[in-house]
């Protein structure tokens, strides 16, 4: 686990996600998708460049179930810009870095 991307659950999803101070990019990943395994050192990569400005965030949707529901995430990974406890974005599928950066940065 990395100390710079926080790991969210359905009972944590609240207080880390819907009430953070900085705009949250919430990763809905599982174990098995290797999708998800492509994109997670790009998110580590991304939650260092954007440190104190955007927290990266993790929620594995195998063992939270209803937080992904909640939000009708259908197809992993799914990412979602959160700012002020709203979705801002939402990005389906693995992103090279440079497309996730552009991704963030349009809507900061």
């Amino acid at each position: 686990m990395s100390e710079s991307i926080h790991y969210v659950t359905d009972d944590t999803f609240e207080a880390e996600v819907l009430q953070s101070p900085l705009p949250v990019l919430l990763d809905f990943w599982a174990e098995w998708c290797g999708p998800c395994k492509t994109i997670a050192p790009i998110l580590e990569k991304i939650s260092r460049q954007y440190a104190g400005r955007v927290k990266i965030a993790k929620l594995n949707v195998d063992e939270n179930p209803s937080t992904p529901s909640s939000f009708a995430v259908r197809s992993i990974p799914t990412l979602m810009l959160f700012r002020n406890g709203n979705v801002e974005a939402t990005r389906i599928g693995a992103l090279p870095q440079s497309q996730l950066a552009a991704f963030i940065d349009s809507h900061l």
